[in-house]
């Protein structure tokens, strides 16, 4: 069917198999369409309610168009991007998560663009820190292998988006695409730790990465509006695991720590000030800020399939905070790529 005919069956609020949703995606991101057209398309299906089936189908063509980096994906691989779009303003704690991880022994394949709805996104941060964004997918890999940790800025691996960031721009609401860049991973890092904004799609995420062949996945809610392990809430999560789903609900005195009445000693206002708190974290000078990313780096260390569960992924999170190997590693990933010739 042609353009016009898919954004009525939208209007219409007609759902789509994943094959039709591919072949609408392909439209969007080859510049078959126009901006309104493309606004269109993403109102009428956000307005609609998007299905396990058409965000299936759109994963697929982002993936087919990316740009890929090329790593061995082995059971130790492993990314810590989340969907964003929480508006709590909290310091970059999957970024953070991403060094532990590695010092733990994971290669962290990390995905990430610029804040779209924070202060500070994890492109943001890493800048900030002084790592350089600008580098090949073939200079990824070798962070990835040298260090046990990469950075893939969303632009340089996703360029087939240009043709459909200014309608995204334009109509400013949240679309598909704020779901599409965990499940596009340049890596096909088959482990994640994948933070939502709404509990309701635990179970859709799941069942698409499944499908698509992931081995093992948390992907986490919590009940305060974070896409993190919460220190002031009890945080929803699903897991696959070969295969098999299962879904649980963990608190901060599951893991020893103390439940703090909200999250506002975690808020920042720019990147420079998230990456003060980073620092203080990464060495466990900060007790909140050190025990959230604990929490989401021993998920991290989990899905890595280095330890056998949760709690003793957590344990090893606190240690490496303790030890400041952490912050060490940030900032090896920064004297690594800025190293690095980009020209």
């Amino acid at each position: 069917m042609d353009i016009k005919q898919s954004i009525r069956r939208l209007t219409d609020r007609q759902d789509f198999t994943a094959d039709q949703m591919t072949d609408l995606m392909r439209e969007l991101m080859t510049g078959k369409c126009t901006d309104a057209q493309v606004a269109a398309v993403l109102i009428a299906l956000q307005m609609k309610g998007i299905r396990t089936p058409e965000l299936l189908g759109a994963v697929r063509v982002m993936r087919e168009l990316a740009t890929p980096v090329a790593v061995p994906p082995d059971a130790h691989l492993v990314d810590t991007c989340g969907t964003g779009g929480t508006g709590t303003d909290t310091f970059n704690i999957s970024t953070s998560a991403a060094m532990v991880a590695a010092c733990a022994g994971a290669r962290v394949a990390k995905h990430g663009n610029r804040g779209a709805t924070s202060k500070s996104g994890s492109a943001d941060l890493l800048e900030t820190a002084g790592v350089n964004l600008a580098i090949s997918p073939e200079q990824v890999a070798a962070c990835i292998e040298e260090l046990g940790v990469g950075f893939m800025f969303a632009p340089g691996h996703h360029s087939a988006m240009k043709h459909v960031i200014g309608a995204r721009r334009e109509i400013g609401v949240r679309t598909i695409f704020n779901m599409l860049g965990p499940l596009t991973n340049p890596a096909s890092a088959p482990n994640q730790v994948l933070g939502v904004f709404d509990p309701v799609w635990i179970e859709p995420i799941l069942d698409v990465l499944k499908e698509l062949g992931s081995r093992h996945v948390l992907v986490l809610a919590s009940d305060d509006g974070l896409d993190e392990i919460s220190i002031s809430a009890p945080t929803q999560i699903g897991e696959l695991r070969d295969g098999h789903i299962v879904r649980f609900t963990v608190t901060p005195a599951d893991f020893g720590m103390t439940q703090r009445e909200g999250f506002a000693m975690l808020q920042v206002h720019s990147p420079q000030e998230s990456y003060a708190l980073v620092q203080k974290a990464l060495c466990y000078e900060d007790e909140a800020a050190g025990d959230i990313v604990a929490l989401n780096a021993g998920a991290a260390i989990y899905a890595a399939n280095l330890v056998d569960d949760l709690p003793a992924g957590v344990a090893r999170a606190q240690a490496i905070l303790r030890s400041g190997e952490a912050l060490q590693k940030l900032q090896a990933l920064a004297r690594f790529s800025s190293a690095m010739s980009t020209g």
